[in-house]
């Protein structure tokens, strides 16, 4: 018996990097002043990547590194936008729309709340959405955890999907 599609599915994308010299921070695409950025195959952008995760996981297509191994030589420092793009076609061609995204950035420094409303807006373009359909938040670890030391950053991402019509 064929199982039938839901309506609507949903996927949760978490992801962490550490920070470390001689990289630019990019965070949901925005450049992001900062004396140190983080390291990672690609731009090693936290936020994108957990949105990514999210949708592959709503879509019940796997996770990120399944589709963008790091050992692949093609990924190496591609700007996680790319790969943003390359799974909204993955999700559109299984029949799905994106409905939201809910993020959150966990980071102790830089403050990022000036920059939020640019990501939100990349965001939202890459995916064909309008900025009222994305969210992006920002809290700190209250200094506990290799977070809250100030090593690395963490996000985590809801994402909705909606059976294209």
């Amino acid at each position: 018996m064929k199982r039938a599609t839901p309506v609507m599915r949903f996927g949760i994308g978490y992801d962490v990097h550490r920070f470390g010299a001689g990289r630019r921070l990019m965070l949901g695409g925005v450049r992001v002043p900062s004396k140190l950025g983080l390291e990672g195959h690609s731009d090693a952008d936290v936020l994108l990547h957990a949105i990514c995760d999210a949708l592959l996981g709503a879509a019940a297509l796997g996770d990120l590194g399944r589709h963008f191994p790091n050992t692949s030589r093609t990924y190496k420092n591609m700007a996680s936008s790319k790969l943003l793009a390359a799974v909204r076609k993955m999700v559109t061609s299984r029949g799905y729309r994106v409905g939201n995204i809910d993020a959150t950035v966990i980071l102790e420094h830089p403050k990022i709340a000036a920059y939020t409303g640019r990501m939100k807006r990349m965001i939202a373009r890459t995916l064909g959405l309008s900025p009222d359909q994305v969210s992006v938040k920002a809290t700190t670890n209250e200094r506990m955890g290799f977070v809250g030391r100030g090593d690395g950053c963490a996000a985590l991402a809801i994402a909705s999907l909606l059976q294209r019509e």
